[in-house]
């Protein structure tokens, strides 16, 4: 087991390349710059859609490109492992995020207070959206659940990858956004409700995994941001940016 304060002498000066979702992406800048500051390594995340962030990974094997470092939803890097895109044994989940709900600034406040008055805000709303990562496969039953999945579909406006959810709901295209909390902190243009009660709160694991393609020269400095990610002395930021320390 590492314990963070040795990292700095015994990671290795490099630099890591790596790939998130956009869940993550404020609070992994936030904490790369940490990290760099304390080791000397240098960490480039591309921040881009869940999606095709996994494309890339998947594709890397055959496309020569070097990807150290992979951040998503904790099932999409099992399903990653599964197909041998993600190196066995090097899932280290981080951080948790919860689901959130937003409207647009100067809209009609909808009541969110239990499990009725979501639904009833959703069979109201004109237009709904919500992201394609974990969070909305999980509203996708939930919306199924309820009876109510015909009717959601007939109004979802689905974000394509990479845009978020917020954007949509700020520039007056959505009524009703649901995304990760971390995603929507900060957005211009939104009034953020709070995240779902708890009866229906989706709660998801983010990880990091280390691809196949990962360079053999980076994999020590690799692990070490791993167990740093993952330290409680990430603990503040990730609160910070409306996450959630392990």
């Amino acid at each position: 087991m590492f314990f963070y304060d040795n990292l700095v002498m015994q990671t290795p000066i490099s630099t890591l390349k790596g790939l998130s979702s956009l869940a993550t992406k404020h609070v992994l800048l936030a904490l790369a710059k940490q990290y760099q500051t304390d080791t000397g390594t240098q960490v480039n995340v591309e921040t881009i859609g869940g999606v095709d962030a996994a494309r890339r990974v998947a594709e890397s094997g055959t496309s020569g490109e070097a990807i150290d470092l992979i951040f998503l939803g904790s099932d999409a890097i099992d399903k990653l492992i599964a197909a041998g895109h993600v190196q066995q044994g090097s899932r280290v989940d981080w951080v948790k995020s919860t689901v959130a709900v937003a409207v647009r600034t100067g809209a009609p406040k909808v009541d969110i207070t239990n499990e009725a008055s979501v639904k009833a805000a959703v069979v109201a709303a004109p237009s709904i959206s919500y992201s394609t990562g974990p969070s909305g496969v999980y509203l996708a039953k939930l919306f199924e659940r309820w009876g109510i999945a015909d009717a959601v579909n007939a109004k979802l406006v689905q974000a394509p990858p990479g845009v978020p959810v917020g954007s949509l709901v700020a520039s007056d295209k959505v009524a009703l956004g649901f995304q990760q909390m971390s995603e929507l902190l900060g957005m211009e243009g939104l009034d953020v409700l709070g995240n779902l009660p708890e009866a229906i709160a989706c709660i998801t694991t983010f990880s990091s995994g280390i691809p196949s393609s990962c360079r053999p020269a980076a994999s020590q400095a690799a692990r070490g941001l791993q167990t740093f990610l993952a330290s409680s002395q990430t603990e503040s930021a990730k609160k910070k940016y409306g996450m959630y320390w392990l």
